[in-house]
């Protein structure tokens, strides 16, 4: 069998690479498994006490719950959560980061110039229901149009999306949760990848469409319009006037042209979910080299999911441009402990069974490899739950750990594009930006080859370096960016990926 992986001098574990039977010797310790052990799992190196802490990429990732004898499998039954240091030592690697930051020549996708400045991967009219009430209103809307043909005309055109989610109403008006709404759903209307936008309300809901209007004011009717059901005559009628809207529209949407764009506007999305033992080792590192060169093109990578960064988030503060930053970032942290606990949770709750089946055993072991994504260069800034991301270089943005909320936040603050690892597969994919997935292992890139973009196994199989696989990631970014499709495009995923974050009471 292959050698397990030792990933830094100091770590009490090795991963094993493929699956070793009972009695197998993986590491010719004379210490023999009594039971087999999946791939992707770690085994001790040497002996571990009660009590002692194990280490992975030289990282605490959690305690020895009992004696470990040397060779024995490591997991959740004698392995354990235990809260993290936080001795933040801030800005410490900056200058480390700064010098990581690759020089690279400046190189141009084929991209949607917009009037703002922006630029698009992608030319969409969208959708956006203001409340639950007039979902099925504008996903009707939408289906009816593309059944029609309509859209076979305009070849500029990527399509019509329906957004559609569960709130806008039952809800207070002021506060954080009417304002993480108010922000998604003004996000995705003036996203880069949106030609032109109608809102659709019932008309009575707390997210009223005036609110929505006094965004744009006169001066962007053009591009946005506004109905609701109860002053448009009803459900049948407002189907029929969004599509007479949509008809009238799209010669103009179409007009859109792709020609050549600096890379530095792109502002990718980093996700992963379904991660497994060698998320960390072989697509998020990568995905991390990939990052670096976005970051030296002058573009923006935005990572997120705060509860997924927890017991790892001092390695982002080592790096952080400046205290402000560094402070923002661990506010976010101390809110999302105050928020676990407040509801019965624990920050270890997460990883989830699936990503315990697939070798992962605590938080602290998820976050490191989460954290890998972003790769290595400077944290330039810090943002809120959908807030608009204007900062080039690696910045970070809270949101839950959930990926269909997460993206929708990222999406909202202004990425043209997602990349996103998995390795017990996704069905995952978004619009108006679209996905790139990237499998961690030969194993579930055969398994899956209709939904997975870009293997990431052969780091480990065919002796492919990070650096190597960066390259084909930055690669892929760059294809995608001007207009290849993805595999999830492919499938006509992303419809039903729009999930705004809810918080507050539901009144």
């Amino acid at each position: 069998m292959a050698d397990p992986l030792i990933l830094h001098p100091d770590d009490t574990i090795a991963v094993l690479t493929a699956r070793a039977g009972a009695v197998a010797d993986p590491l010719g310790i004379g210490a023999a498994l009594t039971a087999p052990v999946a791939s992707g799992h770690k085994i001790a190196r040497r002996a571990i006490a009660k009590g002692a802490p194990i280490l992975k990429f030289g990282q605490f990732i959690g305690t020895a719950t009992c004696d470990i004898a040397a060779g024995q499998h490591v997991h959740s039954h004698n392995c354990s959560f235990a809260n993290p240091d936080r001795c933040y030592d801030i800005g410490a690697d900056l200058v480390l980061a700064q010098a990581a930051i690759p020089q690279t020549p400046p190189l141009t996708f084929q991209g949607y110039a917009r009037a703002d400045g922006r630029v698009a991967t992608r030319n969409y009219i969208a959708l956006i229901a203001t409340v639950n009430c007039s979902a099925t209103v504008i996903k009707k809307a939408a289906a009816e149009v593309e059944a029609s043909g309509l859209l076979d005309h305009y070849e500029n055109v990527d399509g019509i999306v329906a957004l559609a989610h569960g709130t806008g109403c039952g809800m207070a008006a002021t506060g954080r949760g009417y304002d993480i709404l108010d922000r998604v759903l003004w996000g995705h209307a003036i996203h880069p990848n949106v030609g032109a936008t109608v809102f659709v309300g019932l008309g009575c809901e707390v997210m009223q469409i005036a609110r929505m209007q006094s965004h744009f004011g006169d001066a962007g009717t053009d591009r946005f319009h506004a109905l609701t059901i109860q002053s448009n005559g009803g459900t049948r009628a407002t189907i029929d006037a969004i599509k007479a809207h949509v008809t009238a529209i799209l010669p103009q949407v179409n007009t859109a042209r792709r020609t050549a764009q600096p890379m530095s506007a792109l502002r990718i999305a980093l996700q992963c979910g379904g991660s497994d033992g060698f998320s960390a080792i072989t697509a998020n590192p990568a995905l991390g080299k990939a990052s670096d060169l976005i970051v030296a093109q002058g573009g923006s990578v935005i990572l997120s999911e705060t509860p997924e960064i927890y017991g790892a988030e001092q390695l982002l503060l080592r790096r952080a441009s400046s205290d402000a930053v560094a402070q923002k970032l661990i506010a976010q942290i101390e809110w999302w402990e105050g928020y676990a606990a407040q509801n019965g949770g624990s920050m270890d709750n997460n990883p989830s069974p699936g990503n315990k089946q697939g070798g992962i055993t605590t938080i602290l072991e998820k976050s490191l490899g989460a954290v890998a994504k972003v790769g290595t260069t400077p944290l330039t800034a810090v943002y809120d739950y959908a807030e608009q991301v204007t900062q080039a270089g690696a910045v970070f943005m809270d949101t839950p750990g959930y990926d269909p909320v997460s993206a929708t936040g990222q999406i909202a603050g202004g990425a043209q594009l997602v990349v996103f690892t998995t390795g017990r597969g996704s069905a995952f994919g978004s619009k108006p930006a679209p996905t790139i997935k990237l499998a961690t292992s030969d194993q579930l890139m055969a398994q899956m080859p209709d939904d997975m973009d870009l293997g990431t196994g052969d780091i480990i199989s065919q002796g492919v370096s990070i650096a190597e696989k960066g390259q084909q990631i930055f690669d892929l970014i760059r294809a995608t960016a001007s207009g290849q499709v993805t595999k999830s495009e492919a499938l006509g995923l992303g419809n039903d990926e729009f999930v705004p974050w809810q918080i507050g009471a539901v009144m």
